[in-house]
């Protein structure tokens, strides 16, 4: 009985373990991509912060539950993930059987690695695909939990990535609370073409330069 139970503690603590970490990475990389992406347009910024100061009003702290009644800021973290997911190429997937995809032939137990900032630059599917612009999720049903797969950052279905829950409500919330609390500028009075928004390929996908801000206190 003690072995089991110490079996069950190791299982629930490495289940815990990638839940928490898969959480956690994606929120802080998506929120810096975010950001940049926001500070580098402007004007997609003034909007963002517009409807979040509309609808909460000043002086409050942002609410888990209030990020459903942002769809323009719910616009811009589908548009992030889909120029910026968080891993690159999801590589958790096998062939369960021999498959003929696209005149290819995929064996069966072949390792699969699925390019996901490829799908979501694919410009069969994403008008202008290398253009941040959050405009065009307005009114969309696609989503990134994976039934859409023009949109799969955490992956799809059986093997979607563990941390999903919590990112997806981090991401909206931090990035609306930071959006609500504060202004913000570049460091050294840059302007925002002049901006580093290179990216740099590994397990994850980071900025080449980390991003560089200022909060000011509104």
């Amino acid at each position: 009985m003690k072995k089991l139970f110490l079996k069950d503690l190791r299982n629930t603590s490495a289940l815990y373990q990638d839940l928490f970490m898969a959480g956690t990475h994606t929120t802080s990389s998506t929120i810096e991509w975010a950001m940049t992406q926001l500070l580098h347009k402007p004007e997609t910024r003034v909007k963002a912060g517009s409807e979040v100061e509309e609808v909460l009003g000043k002086g409050t702290r942002v609410q888990e539950s209030d990020t459903a009644k942002l769809p323009y800021l719910q616009a811009v973290v589908k548009e992030t993930f889909r120029l910026h997911p968080p891993v690159p190429l999801i590589i958790r997937e096998e062939a369960g059987m021999n498959s003929e995809i696209c005149g290819y032939t995929v064996l069966k137990s072949v390792q699969v690695l699925v390019n996901v900032w490829a799908i979501g630059r694919d410009p069969t599917t994403w008008s202008d695909p290398n253009k941040f612009a959050p405009e065009r999720f307005l009114g969309s049903e696609i989503d990134v939990k994976g039934q859409d797969f023009e949109l799969i950052p955490f992956g799809a279905r059986r093997r979607i990535c563990l941390g999903l829950p919590l990112a997806h409500r981090m991401v909206h919330l931090m990035l609306a609370s930071l959006l609500h609390s504060f202004d913000w500028k570049l460091q050294g009075d840059m302007k925002p073409e002049e901006m580093d928004i290179s990216q740099k390929f590994g397990v994850s996908l980071q900025k080449a330069q980390p991003l560089l801000a200022i909060p000011i206190k509104v």
